[in-house]
């Protein structure tokens, strides 16, 4: 059993609801906010102790895992610390703003012998196994290309946090704080970006950072991407399309567990579609969103085979940020990998 320490209680109530469903697997034994009423509002019939102090939970001894659920200033300086304290660390996006910072993690991590999981929860639920499965089958071709849409609405109201909206606090917009999971997906099926180019503007709020973009990517593969990306919609829209050489996949449009709707999976020549159906048929469900990241993390830390993200993955996620505002800055195509005498490496923040 995984005793954890969850720090924040904001994104943190989400996670915690999903270790709650995984019972068998953890146990939260503390939660950490500044505001200890906060984290009591989520107690319910629970025995976890709560503290304003993040010392407390990376001095307790019994305390295995750290998961950091709090604003993105910190998850770097939070995440060393939890490993030189000795512990395995779950951590909200972005895992860091700079490949600098995330190299930094994987040495501490390597020293410390302890895992770092970056948390990409949009990559579970059942359409996604079912697409997933329509590839490793050899049934959907080569990748040919994608549409992504983060279309979201945010106001007055989520900006009155004082950290969001800053290069100091929240430390990007839509493309490091909405679109990221998304981003993540299209790397997930399609493989890596070998180029991109990037186009970003403040529209919808009076804040620093920026809340549109307009992105393409050039996959390694060959394939093209798209990607959309405002909070000035009328509401919460995620849609995502999947071209490959056989096979078209459509996403819903649920903004946050993507992989929870049914997506449809059409086959260009129509011959091919009772193969597909067949396939999807037989694939088995999983649990969407933090059930499924949280369950693939249980089987990693028991040495079962897992799908659990990795710190790699997350480092790809950071140059992938890193590639777009220098390409939106710049007006230039940019390549990856990005390397260490690039002049974004060490941070983006203007």
């Amino acid at each position: 059993m995984t005793r954890i320490a969850i720090l924040g209680a904001g994104i943190g109530a989400e996670h915690l609801t999903a270790y709650r469903r995984l019972a068998s697997h953890f146990t939260v034994a503390m939660i950490v906010d500044r505001d200890e009423a906060r984290a009591e509002t989520l107690r319910a019939d629970d025995s976890f102790a709560v503290s304003a102090n993040v010392a407390t939970a990376l001095e307790d001894p019994a305390i295995d895992l750290i998961d950091i659920c709090l604003p993105p200033h910190l998850h770097v300086p939070v995440t060393l610390q939890a490993l030189a304290a000795g512990k395995h660390v779950i951590c909200e996006k972005p895992l860091a703003t700079s490949l600098a910072d995330v190299e930094r993690i994987r040495e501490a991590a390597k020293t410390a012998q302890r895992t770092v999981y970056p948390v990409f929860q949009y990559r579970w639920g059942p359409s996604l196994a079912q697409l997933r499965a329509l590839i490793e089958a050899g049934l959907v071709g080569r990748p040919q290309m994608a549409a992504i849409e983060t279309h979201w609405s945010r106001g007055a109201d989520y900006y009155a946090v004082p950290w969001r909206g800053t290069w100091a606090g929240e430390q990007g917009g839509a493309v490091l704080g909405h679109a990221i999971h998304n981003h993540d997906l299209l790397t997930h099926l399609m493989g890596p970006v070998a180029a991109l180019s990037a186009a970003t503007t403040t529209r919808v709020n009076p804040i620093e950072t920026e809340d549109c973009a307009a992105i393409t990517f050039e996959m390694a593969g060959g394939a093209l991407a798209t990607s959309s990306i405002t909070l000035g919609a009328a509401g919460d829209e995620t849609r995502l399309r999947f071209v490959f050489e056989h096979l078209t996949a459509t996403s819903g449009t649920t903004p946050y567990a993507p992989g929870a709707d049914p997506w449809t999976f059409t086959a260009r020549d129509p011959a091919r579609q009772s193969d597909i159906d067949a396939a999807l048929a037989k694939t088995p469900a999983e649990p969407p969103g933090f059930d499924g990241f949280l369950t693939a993390v249980a089987d990693d830390l028991a040495g079962r085979p897992s799908a659990a993200v990795t710190l790699d993955d997350g480092a790809a996620s950071v140059a992938l940020v890193t590639a777009i505002y220098h390409a939106a800055r710049t007006g230039t195509r940019v390549t990856l990998p990005i390397t260490p005498d690039h002049p974004l490496y060490g941070g983006w923040q203007p």
